[in-house]
C-alpha cells in the first residue's frame, strides 16, 4: 500500500476554495473571508473558521463541509470556530464581491473608521442589478443575521446586502 503524500498548504487552500457557502452557493467560504489561520502538517490540518456573525446558523454545516473535504488528505482535520479576530465585510475578496453582485447580493463598501451604526450608515450601497446608487435600506432584518434588505429606486428591484461589520 502506498501512503498518500502529505498535504500542502496550497492543496488545502484549493480544497477550501471549492466549499460553497451554504446560504449563498455562488461564493466560497474562502471568498467570503471565513477562513482564518490554516496550519498544515503531515499528520494534521488545523483550520480556523471565522463566522460572519455570532450565532450563524450555518456554522455547523460549514465545519462539517470543511472536515469532509479535507478528510481526502487522509489525516486528522481540526476545525475551530474562532471569534478572536472578528469577521469583517472587508474580508470578502474582490472575486467574492463580483460573485455576490452577479448573484443579486450587494457587498458592503469598505469599513470606515468612526462609524457608530454601520448598517444605518449613509454610505450608498450600489444595486447589484443596475449599479445605481439610489438605493435605500428597507429592513436591517434580512433572511439571515448577516444580511439586510434594500431597494433600488431606479430599477425598482429589492435586493439583499451584506451588513457592513
Amino acid at each position: 500500500m502506498i501512503a498518500a503524500p502529505a498535504p500542502t498548504p496550497k492543496a488545502v487552500m484549493a480544497a477550501l476554495e471549492r466549499i460553497a457557502d451554504p446560504e449563498i452557493p455562488a461564493v466560497s467560504i474562502v471568498e467570503l473571508g471565513m477562513i482564518g489561520d490554516v496550519d498544515v502538517r503531515p499528520d494534521r490540518i488545523h483550520v480556523e473558521l471565522v463566522p460572519t456573525f455570532v450565532g450563524c446558523p450555518a456554522v455547523d454545516m460549514i465545519r462539517a463541509s470543511i472536515e469532509d473535504r479535507l478528510s481526502a488528505f487522509c489525516c486528522r482535520v481540526d476545525v475551530d470556530v474562532s471569534y478572536a479576530t472578528p469577521w469583517s465585510s472587508d474580508r470578502i475578496t474582490p472575486a467574492g464581491r463580483v460573485k455576490l453582485r452577479r448573484s443579486g447580493f450587494a457587498a458592503p463598501p469598505p469599513v470606515r473608521e468612526g462609524r457608530a451604526l454601520p448598517m444605518l450608515d449613509a454610505a450608498s450601497v450600489p444595486c447589484p442589478y443596475c449599479g445605481s446608487h439610489r438605493t435605500r435600506l428597507e429592513s436591517v432584518f434580512g433572511p439571515t443575521q448577516c444580511r439586510s434588505v434594500r431597494y433600488c429606486a431606479d430599477c425598482r428591484q429589492p435586493f439583499e446586502a451584506f451588513k457592513p461589520v
